[in-house]
């Protein structure tokens, strides 16, 4: 029998996604977020609240880096969403991580977090407080790269579990998509 719990959007797994932009003196900035994700075969979409120090420095730039925060890096990653960029400016040096700028948008990527996403604004509503942006390239470290492919054997993105306030690390492959299937053919 199932339980109902209302209007709840509990969508799993839902990735962390560390956002990180340049402010207007040019020093980076991280913020850590959890709802987001592909919108179409070259953009994503991330909501984000309209009073973040990230959203001004979207809206200014019109460009920002989306990184798949892991397993090495849980405790910066939540340091990224419980500090404010409004209240402290140099949240990243703060947290130890580095940064280099970005090859083909105004952001800083950081260096720890093996993917990166590197995106161009497309648009921001105030109402809905809704990101779309084109990913204008995909940065993503050869340690974590088996025969040009992410492996996850190699990389441990975490995900956030809304519910209970948890990270949690990726599991084992139980399938393979587009095949398994077929066996019900």
């Amino acid at each position: 029998m199932k339980k109902n719990f209302g209007n709840k959007p509990y969508i799993y797994p839902m990735p962390v996604l560390i956002i990180a932009t340049y402010n207007a003196d040019g020093t980076a900035n991280a913020m850590n977020a959890a709802w987001g994700g592909v919108c179409d075969y070259s953009k994503i979409s991330i909501i984000i609240d309209r009073n973040h120090k990230t959203t001004k420095n979207i809206l200014e730039r019109k460009a920002f880096t989306v990184s798949i925060a892991d397993v090495p890096h849980i405790i910066e990653a939540d340091y990224f969403g419980i500090v404010s960029g409004n209240k402290v400016p140099d949240k990243i040096e703060k947290s130890g991580l580095h940064c280099i700028k970005s090859e083909f948008v105004d952001a800083p990527l950081i260096e720890e977090f093996p993917l990166t996403l590197e995106c161009r604004l497309i648009s921001y509503d105030d109402q809905t407080e809704r990101v779309i942006a084109e990913v204008i390239n995909t940065a993503i470290d050869e340690s974590i790269l088996t025969d040009d492919k992410i492996d996850l054997s190699k990389f441990s993105p975490i995900i956030y579990d809304s519910m209970n306030h948890d990270y949690i690390a990726l599991g084992k492959k139980v399938g393979k998509a587009f095949s398994d299937g077929n066996k019900l053919k």
